[in-house]
């Protein structure tokens, strides 16, 4: 799992910075989550878990771990990404196109809606629900509809980066992890490009896990204290790592990007692997 010059084409470059997470906090996570999904929303911690049978969505007391209000994502569905939306929390499962809606903080269902291709991490920004499938390409949702309203490939150096999973919007970017490396991707909302990379290989060295899909995956940020957290599937910490430096720009700037944004390249295949 260390991070080697090897695994092209995420290599530290002088056109994208790669900076190691500096952990600033240490909190307990429940070594029993699968960990698909990761956000705040006023104030709250949600996750959601995989695995057929194991699949919850949950709002947690980030102090303590403690589950404060839980709800099932019955099998044989595996459940995957989460985004707030207002008072509604958004949910979709790797196979099968079936996305799902919460009230929060609560957690009682109140809709579904379809997708195609596979589902596996999501995020939100001001205008957009954000879906990623596992591969380069990121799908914009209408809140209201659930339907495509744009498609954003995601390059480093002119080349797809693939295996894009749990996401996070912070600061005018779209956070990544890339499933299977201890990376997190910067990547510029409009254009597709990854302007930097966040190293987690000394977190994951530190844990010293043994189970090959323990790897990094939840990415929140509690934009009330301005607090950015990391964990992965099966950890026992939930981290909370400093910004990476150049991380300033505010929401309103990048949602005035977006208006300007053209439609980016159609979808791809989503891979079969398991996310």
């Amino acid at each position: 799992m260390a991070f080697t010059a090897a695994e092209t084409p995420l290599h530290a470059a002088a056109d994208t910075p790669i900076e190691p997470a500096k952990v600033l906090a240490i909190l307990p996570h429940d070594t029993s989550s699968f960990t698909e999904g990761l956000l705040f929303h006023d104030g709250a911690l949600y996750e959601s878990t995989g695995e057929a049978g194991t699949s919850f969505i949950r709002r947690i007391d980030p102090k303590t771990g403690h589950i404060l209000a839980s709800t099932e994502i019955a099998p044989p569905l595996f459940g995957e990404g989460i985004a707030a939306w207002k008072k509604r929390l958004f949910s979709v499962t790797w196979h099968g196109g079936r996305g799902f809606i919460w009230s929060l903080p609560d957690l009682r269902a109140t809709g579904k809606f379809a997708y195609t291709g596979e589902g596996w991490g999501m995020t939100s920004d001001a205008r957009h629900l954000i879906l990623s499938d596992g591969t380069a390409t990121l799908r914009f949702l209408d809140p209201d509809t659930q339907t495509v309203v744009r498609r954003l490939k995601v390059t480093w150096r002119g080349r797809p980066v693939q295996r894009l999973n749990e996401l996070e919007f912070v600061n005018g970017e779209i956070l990544a992890n890339i499933w299977m490396r201890p990376l997190i991707a910067r990547i510029a909302p409009v254009s597709g490009k990854v302007i930097g990379w966040i190293d987690l290989s000394a977190i994951v060295a530190s844990l010293d896990l043994h189970d090959i899909d323990s790897v990094a995956n939840g990415i929140a940020w509690d934009r009330r204290h301005h607090r950015l957290y990391i964990t992965g599937k099966n950890w026992p910490h939930l981290y909370q790592i400093a910004l990476p430096q150049g991380m300033t720009e505010d929401q309103s700037s990048a949602d005035r990007m977006h208006d300007r944004a053209s439609p980016a390249v159609s979808a791809e295949s989503p891979p079969t692997s398991r996310p």
